[in-house]
């Protein structure tokens, strides 16, 4: 199946999830709007989860409902509370307000008695096959599967074996409680799932109380019902556990049952959302951790400058459908880029500095000049710079021999400095390896701000920072992590270091930045004029200022694919 790429102008999708809610509300099926955000605690969230957070919270705020906010903490093996933390912090950060707090722990005892029920009414039985027989026995999408050995145990002694296993009586693996339903069913998840199985683990809540804990699929919609969920909004991957949603919901009797809809989730090119491929990329060291600025988690894209209400505007425009598709990763790029032009702060910084004396500019002389803080937003104010007779351009604004079309610095050709005079070339320095150190340039007095007396033009313009009023700065270039646009299709994990883009990070040191910047918060972002959108990393110190490109200016990964 060939990817469908949606194209940044690709317009917004109708929203079926609301059709369907009305509809309810309509005929009364419910009264008001619940939903949930049911995250399990095992990994940090990402670009995907964003999509879920959005639609689940949006929806319940569009008709005046409640969303809260529960995490699945049904494996105690996998979860801890770092994560718990850390999930609570990226929805408050996305913007969003949750209206309760909880867990699927809570819900222990009412599901462990739902699981009574369902053997009192010979629904469900104690599995002593093993894991690989059990799989053995599911059968495949074109055969039926075989019912277990110990399907028909009378209800007396599945009901003594679950106590038994409840009190720990036997140790991980010797059994399973699983549902009777289906072995014959097309669809699979209804041939006799697991319910419940034996795990000897401490967990983050119940401490040692359970040595047995609920499955996923059956923990799910009873919390759902439990909390008075009237719309389990999730991903298209749970379209097949619809019918063993509703099952339960069914067969255990449940008022009000809540009713699951799916959405197709987010998959976005060049980047990955897998937990384990994550992990390895961390565990192995490929990237610094899980808020690495490359990573598609949501604390690497803060860490990294991306807006929160950039990444709604994001989800937004994707809109919500039922269609398998792939987005452009430079969609969110664009809305990134858009937003930052609209908010971030003006300055200039001189990533790769070349030292520039006009030598007939005096030197005991300073002037500041002024530059807007966002042109978009006046009422910002001016942001005053220094100019003196040592300056720094970027090693690029200036050749000796210049191709055609070079309007930069070069011995043929005038420049201006942004808010500042004309210069042209007069000479130049070298090192001993014939590296060019000093460029000695002439200014005009007559050309401040652009404006000469005879007229004169000229096509190009350069960012600078004074050398008499700059701090030094290291900054980081963030790229896309991958070179290849579908990194999960890859076989194996193992081949992640074969598809790792080698310009993911760039790390330049001895930066020139305008001291009118230096008092620096984590987080705040810039628009470093002609080189892109930056933000302050947490690693910044007063002594030490280290800045992350969040995007450049124009999308170039493109063009260098």
């Amino acid at each position: 199946m060939s990817d469908n790429i949606i194209p940044e102008e690709t317009p917004v999708s109708s929203n079926f999830i609301q059709d369907l809610i009305d509809e309810d509300l309509k005929e009364g099926v419910y009264t008001h709007v619940q939903t949930r955000f049911p995250p399990e605690p095992n990994g940090y969230l990402h670009i995907g989860h964003a999509k879920a957070i959005t639609i689940d919270f949006a929806t319940a705020e569009k008709y005046g409902g409640v969303c809260n906010l529960r995490f699945d903490d049904t494996n105690p093996v996998k979860e801890d509370v770092e994560y718990i933390d850390a999930i609570k912090e990226d929805i408050k950060w996305l913007g969003f307000h949750w209206d309760n707090v909880y867990f699927a722990s809570d819900y222990f005892d009412f599901l462990y008695e739902c699981a009574l029920k369902l053997i009192d009414k010979g629904l469900a039985y104690i599995d002593e096959s093993s894991a690989d027989e059990i799989r053995e026995m599911r059968g495949t999408l074109t055969e039926p599967g075989k019912e277990s050995p110990y399907r028909n145990r009378p209800v007396s002694e599945t009901k003594e074996l679950f106590r038994r296993m409840t009190n720990g009586e036997f140790e991980n693996g010797a059994m399973v409680l699983r549902a009777k339903i289906d072995m014959a069913s097309s669809n699979l998840n209804m041939r006799d799932p697991i319910i419940y199985r034996i795990m000897k683990a401490t967990h983050h809540r119940t401490g040692d109380k359970w040595c047995v804990y609920p499955m996923y699929d059956f923990a799910h919609p009873l919390s759902d019902a439990k909390e008075g969920v009237t719309h389990s909004l999730c991903s298209l991957e749970f379209e097949n556990h619809r019918p063993l949603y509703n099952w339960f919901l069914e067969v255990l009797e449940i008022p009000e049952p809540p009713r699951q809809i799916e959405f197709a989730r987010m998959n976005v090119n060049y980047t990955l959302t897998s937990k384990r491929k994550c992990l390895k990329l961390v565990n192995d060291g490929l990237v610094s951790g899980w808020d690495d600025p490359r990573m598609a988690t949501i604390c690497g894209m803060r860490r990294r400058g991306y807006p929160a209400p950039a990444i709604r505007e994001f989800v937004d425009k994707i809109g919500v459908s039922k269609a398998y598709s792939v987005i452009d990763y430079a969609l969110l790029e664009s809305c990134v880029r858009d937003y930052l032009n609209e908010n971030a702060e003006r300055a200039m910084a001189v990533l790769r500095p070349l030292k520039i004396v006009i030598d007939n500019y005096p030197e005991d002389k300073t002037e500041e000049i002024e530059i807007d803080i966002n042109p978009a937003k006046p009422e910002l104010g001016k942001r005053s710079v220094l100019f003196s007779r040592e300056i720094y351009i970027e090693q690029d604004d200036f050749m000796l021999d210049p191709p055609g079309k070079y309007f930069r610095l070069c011995p043929a050709k005038e420049v201006r400095l942004k808010g500042a005079y004309f210069i042209k070339y007069a000479s130049h320095e070298c090192d001993d390896s014939g590296n060019i150190t000093v460029v000695h340039c002439t200014y005009d007095p007559d050309s401040f701000g652009g404006e000469t007396p005879d007229g004169r033009k000229v096509k190009g313009t350069l960012h600078w920072v004074s050398a008499q009023n700059c701090i030094d700065a290291e900054l980081r270039l963030y790229d896309r992590l991958f070179n290849v646009p579908n990194p999960s299709d890859e076989e194996g994990v193992s081949s992640f270091a074969d598809n790792l883009n080698p310009d993911s990070l760039t790390v330049l040191t001895g930066c020139k930045l305008d001291k009118s910047i230096s008092d620096l918060k984590p987080g705040q972002t810039f628009q470093f004029m002609r080189q892109g959108y930056f933000c302050v990393d947490p690693d910044s110190t007063a002594e030490n200022p280290v800045f992350n490109r969040t995007v450049a200016l124009k999308d170039s990964f493109a063009k260098k694919a």
